[in-house]
């Protein structure tokens, strides 16, 4: 299957809708939107339509309402836009990514904890090869 293109930041938002509600109206996404989010409603149909067109969504008629559900886990489209934005940003390098990450982002305690127990789990993976 060839790649799918990309999403947009507002195209991304109307998905991850859809992903919340597990299947939805032109309607429901629209007042799923958060409060003060300034789009109307034929635009949200518009983005709806391009996500099925981009194969991110289905659709089913049900009487006279399209309504759609995720076609691709909200893993996987995590996966192939980190991976593009890798590739784009950092030359496919990761670790300027993990170090831009770590600076610039404000950890918890427990985050550091959970990455620190990331990281022995991956580092104990790697003895083991």
């Amino acid at each position: 299957m060839p790649p799918r293109t990309g999403l947009s930041k507002a195209e991304l938002e109307i998905a991850r809708i859809v992903w919340q509600l597990k299947g939805a109206s032109v309607r429901q996404v629209f007042e799923s939107l958060p409060s003060g989010r300034d789009i109307d409603f034929s635009t949200v149909q518009t983005y709806l339509r391009r996500l099925e067109e981009k194969g991110y969504l289905n659709v089913r008629l049900d009487g006279r309402n399209r309504v759609y559900s995720p076609k691709v886990k909200p893993q996987t489209v995590i996966r192939e836009t980190v991976s593009e934005m890798v590739d784009l940003l950092f030359g496919g390098e990761t670790m300027p990514l993990m170090k831009h990450l770590v600076e610039e982002r404000q950890f918890s305690s427990n985050d550091i904890h959970q990455l620190r127990e990331l990281l022995d789990r991956l580092e104990a993976g790697s003895d083991e090869q």
